[in-house]
């Protein structure tokens, strides 16, 4: 896991003061790519990490971090903890390592360096969407996250309408590149789509958290919760097997194949909230795809086809 190198290669470094990709590579197993773009994403993160060229160089840890953690700012230590933490959830390696670079650390930096830590979770599998760009007012979330301020949000929700909310932070989610913002509102808990965020403000007032709040446990909940309604309504189609990673893109966690290949084609189970939905997704396939149940799912898609018909039959 990319967290748990990212710990090692700044040990490796505060160890040795200077090393080469190719080294590293070697030490990590991994490839020198690999090694090279690990020491890059330290660097652009803020940690006090750079390259120096010409015969004998390689990459070093800056002044006093080169021999003691107590080198790094306050800063560097966030920026190093955003880039680490979040794979501390899945990671009983990157929690561990994680826990010895916490005690290196200045004793006034460890409180905002153990909130970094925790104000992100990484989520690798999708809800059937994908946006690969990183919205620009996650950094501004994040310190809101670090620094317990309220942020004062104006939110376009699903039909667009602005709403504008005084929420306290408690965390951040990539879903595989879509963000999320979990926060405290005047209804409780609620999850807002960062890329919806229209702005954001932070405020000087203090946030309120749960107590024994962990954001890993609670987006556990929230997906669940998520998951159980949009997967009301679950379909069998059959497909030809070259087109299966082209479902999984529409129907992401919820579709699965069932049984092997049959002549080519694959049996899938595949999940959405209502035969609408499902319908919905499966109507540009036209006769592709075989729906062989349910009912509703098959209704659905010969009313949409019946009113297809019904506009274009007979025009030119």
């Amino acid at each position: 896991m990319r967290a748990d190198r990212l710990v090692a290669v700044l040990l490796l470094m505060q160890a040795r003061g200077r090393v080469t990709a190719a080294e590293l590579a070697t030490e990590l197993e991994v490839s020198v790519a690999t090694a090279r773009r690990d020491l890059e994403a330290l660097s652009a993160a803020g940690v006090p990490v750079y390259p120096q060229p010409g015969r004998g160089g390689g990459w070093s840890l800056v002044g006093g971090a080169r021999t003691d953690l107590s080198g790094l700012t306050a800063t560097e230590a966030q920026a190093l903890f955003l880039l680490v933490g979040p794979a501390t959830a899945v990671s009983s390696e990157a929690k561990a390592a994680l826990r010895k670079l916490v005690r290196a650390l200045p004793r006034t930096f460890r409180a905002d360096a153990e909130a970094a830590a925790d104000a992100t979770v990484i989520d690798p599998t999708r809800w059937g969407e994908r946006d690969r760009s990183r919205p620009a007012t996650v950094d501004l979330l994040q310190t809101a996250v670090i620094r317990r301020r309220k942020v004062r949000l104006t939110y376009a929700g699903r039909t667009r309408e602005r709403t504008e909310r005084l929420v306290d932070p408690w965390g951040l989610i990539d879903k595989d590149d879509v963000w999320y913002l979990l926060a405290g509102t005047d209804r409780g808990r609620r999850t807002f789509r960062v890329d919806r965020i229209v702005q954001a403000e932070p405020t000087d007032q203090p946030a309120e958290r749960p107590d024994n709040f962990t954001l890993a446990t609670a987006w556990r909940e929230i997906v669940e919760e998520i998951e159980g309604q949009r997967s009301r309504t679950w379909a069998t189609v059959l497909v030809e097997e070259r087109f299966v990673p082209i479902l999984r893109d529409q129907f992401g966690r919820h579709c699965h194949t069932d049984g092997e290949p049959d002549q080519g084609r694959a049996r899938v189970r595949l999940a959405a909230p209502t035969p609408l939905d499902i319908a919905r997704h499966l109507a540009g396939w036209g006769t592709m795809i075989e729906v062989i149940e349910p009912r509703s799912v098959q209704n659905e898609l010969a009313r949409i086809g019946a009113e297809l018909a019904g506009r274009y039959t007979g025009e030119h």
